[in-house]
C-alpha cells in the first residue's frame, strides 16, 4: 500500500501531509503548533497522518521543554568541529540541556534520516554548521517550530535565520598582509571550497591584500583545496612545480596547512627557511607543529557559545538583536613565517 510505504520509509513532508489530507500547508502549521482556528474534522484529520508519520507537535505550555539542542554538521572529521561542539556543550551544559550531535555528510538521504530522528526526540533547536538543508526540511523545521541558527553558512540562508560566522575577509587580507610585511610579493593561496562563502571571504581578503600593495594577483598562485591535509599537501605540490614556485603560502585551513608542511618535506625543504606557510584557524595541534604554526585565531569555541545562547534564546521567544553576527580574527605569529632573504 503506497501510504504505508511512505510510512515506513519516513520521507514524507509537511507538504506531502498538506496534500495528503486536502488541506493547505499553513492549515497544517496551525494543528501543529495547537492554533484553534481549524475545525475539529480537518483537525483530527491532519493529526492523524502526523501521528502516523512520526510528527510531534511542539509542548503547549510555557516553559516545557525536551531539553536537547541537536547540533548538525557535514562531516565530524576535523578538529574545527570539536571545537564548536566545545562552546555549543558548554552553553547547554550549563542551561541544563543536552546536545545531540549529528553528520549529514552532504547527502539528502542522512538529512531526512535526521529529520525523522529529529521529530521523534522533539528537539527544543538546531544548530547547523557549514550545511544547507534542503529547502522542504528547512520548511518542516520551520512549521515545527523549531528554531534554528547557522554557524558558518555555506550558502546565503534565509533571512529570518539567525546567522553565527568570523571575520573571514579580514583574516584573508590580515594573513597575505603579514607576508607581504615581510617582503614576500610571490604569495601562494591554498583555497578552501569555492560553495562555502568563508572560502570566497578569504579568497577576496588575499586578494584584496595583494591590490592594495601593488601585487598583481596571479591566478596560477590559487591552488584548489578542501580544508583537508591531502588538498593541502596536493596543492603545495602545485604551487611547487610551477616554473616559479611562491616564496610563501597562505593555506585557508590549518590543516591544509599541516599537509603543505609535509609537501615541503618530502621535497627537502624547510619552513620557513624555503618557504613561509600561514594557515586559518588556530587548531590546537598548529602550536606543536614542527615549526608551530602562524595562522589566523578564528574563535571556533565562542562560535559555538553564542550559537548555542542564540538557540535557547529563540526557544524562549527571545530574537537575536542582530541576527547576523561576525567574531573578530587576529593574526597570530609563530614560527612558519620570516622573510624570503632566510632562504639564502
Amino acid at each position: 500500500m503506497p501510504a504505508r510505504e511512505a510510512d515506513a520509509g519516513g520521507r514524507v513532508t509537511i507538504t506531502e501531509i498538506a496534500r495528503r489530507a486536502g488541506v493547505s500547508v499553513p492549515t497544517v502549521s496551525r494543528v501543529v503548533n495547537g492554533r484553534s482556528d481549524v475545525s475539529p474534522q480537518t483537525r483530527a484529520r491532519v493529526e492523524d497522518l502526523l501521528r502516523r508519520h512520526g510528527y510531534r507537535k511542539r509542548p503547549a505550555a510555557p516553559g516545557v521543554r525536551a531539553g536537547l539542542i541537536d547540533l548538525v554538521f557535514n562531516t565530524l572529521d576535523s578538529p574545527w568541529a570539536v571545537e564548536i561542539i566545545r562552546g555549543v556543550e558548554e552553553v547547554a551544559h550549563a542551561a541544563g540541556v543536552g546536545t545531540v550531535v549529528s553528520a549529514l555528510h552532504g547527502r539528502s538521504g542522512d538529512a531526512r534520516e535526521w529529520m525523522r530522528n529529529l521529530r521523534a526526540r522533539a528537539s527544543d533547536g538546531v544548530v547547523l554548521v557549514t550545511s544547507a538543508l534542503e529547502p522542504t526540511l528547512h520548511e518542516e523545521l520551520r512549521i515545527l517550530g523549531v528554531p534554528l541558527v547557522v554557524v558558518d553558512p555555506a550558502g546565503s540562508p534565509a533571512l529570518d535565520v539567525p546567522t553565527i560566522g568570523a571575520a573571514n575577509w579580514s583574516g584573508g587580507l590580515a594573513a597575505t598582509e603579514h607576508l607581504l610585511s615581510l617582503g614576500h610579493r610571490r604569495i601562494g593561496l591554498i583555497a578552501g571550497p569555492p560553495r562555502l562563502l568563508c572560502s570566497r571571504a578569504r579568497l577576496d581578503g588575499y586578494r584584496a591584500a595583494l591590490e592594495g600593495a601593488g601585487v598583481p594577483p596571479d591566478s596560477s598562485l590559487v591552488a584548489p583545496g578542501d580544508f583537508r591535509p591531502e588538498s593541502g599537501f596536493a596543492a603545495c605540490n602545485l604551487l611547487l612545480d610551477l616554473p616559479e614556485p611562491p616564496t610563501a603560502v597562505f593555506a585557508a585551513g590549518d590543516r591544509m596547512a599541516l599537509g603543505a608542511f609535509e609537501a615541503l618535506r618530502r621535497r627537502g625543504l624547510r619552513v620557513p627557511q624555503d618557504m613561509s606557510v600561514v594557515g586559518f584557524d588556530d587548531l590546537p595541534e598548529v602550536r606543536w607543529s614542527s615549526p608551530p604554526l602562524t595562522t589566523i585565531h578564528q574563535p571556533l569555541t565562542d562560535m559555538g557559545k553564542l550559537a548555542a545562547r542564540t538557540v535557547l534564546r529563540l526557544t524562549h521567544d527571545e530574537h537575536p538583536d542582530p541576527p547576523r553576527v561576525e567574531l573578530g580574527t587576529h593574526l597570530v605569529i609563530r614560527s612558519s613565517t620570516a622573510p624570503p632573504a632566510a632562504r639564502r
